[in-house]
């Protein structure tokens, strides 16, 4: 193998050993779907946010699909009630639909979710390290933010907070470089008694990565359905 070739893997072979990523999440256990009628009924409405990263509509959709496929809660809809239910009810107390759709009164909800994105701490835990090899230069480096979501549980009837959870989740980064190549094959021609290279190439390799900021969020939101399935259900906290 040509040695700037030799060189370059050997080099991204040390930035890998560098930035090598973290391990994935814990898995949760499965929960056993209830029958409707023992679903607690709980309403939410649009996430807060004061993070360009999230869109509060999209993370809105992701909690309420969550809980919907838990199978613990019955969700009732809200925040799309104009653009929805709503209207199909107009239509139909103007006699452009069948059925009784208009009489029927909407399910109350017992609870409320009010959910927001609380904090973004930027480079919470950071690490580099750099190795120089006859001039070779490998650096890496991890960095990780952390943001966080909280969930308050109203009462419906009385407007009580009568619990709240916090989930703390983390961005985590790599970074890899390498540079000095060129000055590596000099070093090396020297020792061999070749002399050096006026122009030899130099090549120069950066690459970054972070984990998907949808990703984590998903996760955050799966593990606040979780955490708060325990707090209506005795059994799934006993299944952790």
């Amino acid at each position: 193998m040509p040695r700037n070739r030799f060189a370059l893997a050997l080099a991204l072979t040390l930035a890998a050993c560098i930035g090598t990523a973290h391990a994935g999440s814990k898995q949760r256990p499965t929960l056993p779907r209830k029958s409707s009628d023992a679903r607690v009924a709980v309403a939410i409405y649009e996430f807060t946010s004061n993070l360009p990263e999230i869109s509060p509509r999209g993370a809105t959709e992701q909690f309420k699909t969550a809980l919907v496929q838990s199978g613990q809660f019955r969700v009732v809809e809200r925040a799309r009630l104009d653009r929805g239910v709503v209207r199909e009810k107009q239509m139909n107390a103007a006699g452009q639909t069948t059925g009784s759709t208009s009489q029927q009164q909407l399910r109350g909800a017992e609870y409320i979710f009010e959910a927001e994105i609380t904090e973004l701490g930027s480079g919470t835990r950071t690490s580099s390290n750099g190795v120089n090899i006859g001039g070779l230069q490998v650096g890496g480096a991890r960095n990780n933010d952390e943001f966080g979501l909280d969930i308050s549980i109203v009462d419906a009837n009385t407007g009580d907070v009568v619990d709240a959870i916090s989930v703390r989740k983390r961005l985590k980064g790599t970074a890899r470089s390498v540079g000095g190549i060129g000055a590596l094959i000099n070093r090396v021609r020297a020792e061999k008694g070749k002399g050096g290279v006026a122009y030899s190439p130099e090549v120069q390799h950066q690459s970054t990565r972070k984990d998907n900021f949808d990703a984590v969020l998903r996760e955050a939101i799966e593990e606040a359905v979780y955490e708060l399935a325990k707090r209506f259900d005795a059994s799934v906290a006993d299944s952790k």
